[in-house]
């Protein structure tokens, strides 16, 4: 047998019932809202923690690779440098080496350029001896001048054509010196020798050639080789 309860309720004890359940709701989705909150507090802070390792990565890789940077470009300025100095050294070494060669350079053809020159005043010398022998008589005079006022005996050896064509002149011009005149073939042509009581002089060509060119720092002789028979 079935029976039907029916049982009358008082608003209070709906009301109680409605609250409850409203309130367990409630605080379920708090609970939920609560708990999706802090995972993404947690996500945001794991995300925040790896884009702060990924950029500190980041940094110190870029200023790895700065520094990296800066050290080979500082080994690549020591190495330019290095090589420039030494490039400079070379270059200042070969500078100096090329003034060296070029003054040698240059006083070889200065020398060239006197014996060229002492050769052409030889040439023209000897035609100028061979052709006019009162060339000679400077010489003699610069020589016997000082020997007149001493009234000494004085002999002066000359070449035997320059004899023949010097004796009557030297003879009018020192009339009052002792002298005597010797031709001597070993005496070349255009000089002499003198000699009196306690004085030599020697003017003879080769002589007074060598002390000519000497005052320009060579030792060419009067006779050149070409010249000897």
């Amino acid at each position: 047998m079935s029976s039907n309860y029916s049982r009358f309720i008082p608003g209070e004890e709906i009301d109680a019932v409605a609250q409850w359940r409203f309130g367990a709701v409630d605080a379920a989705a708090m609970l939920l809202e609560e708990q999706a909150r802090a995972r993404l507090q947690e996500e945001q802070a794991e995300t925040f923690r790896e884009e702060g390792y990924a950029k500190g990565f980041a940094e110190g890789l870029a200023q790895g690779h700065g520094q990296a940077m800066l050290e080979a470009q500082e080994q690549v300025n020591a190495f330019l440098n290095n090589q420039g100095q030494d490039t400079a050294r070379q270059l200042a070494a070969l500078v100096a080496s090329a003034h060296v060669q070029l003054d040698a350079a240059e006083q070889v053809a200065a020398r060239g350029m006197l014996e060229l020159a002492c050769e052409l005043a030889r040439q023209v010398l000897r035609h100028e001896i061979s052709t006019n022998p009162n060339t000679l008589l400077p010489v003699i005079r610069e020589a016997l001048t000082p020997l007149i006022a001493d009234s000494k005996s004085t002999v002066l050896k000359l070449h035997p054509l320059d004899m023949d064509m010097l004796e009557d002149v030297l003879r009018s011009e020192y009339p009052s010196l002792p002298l005597t005149l010797l031709a001597d073939a070993a005496i070349t042509r255009g000089g002499c020798q003198i000699q009196s009581t306690g004085t030599q002089i020697d003017g003879t060509l080769e002589k007074r050639w060598a002390r000519a060119v000497g005052q320009l720092g060579l030792n060419l002789p009067w006779e050149a080789a070409a010249d000897e028979p």
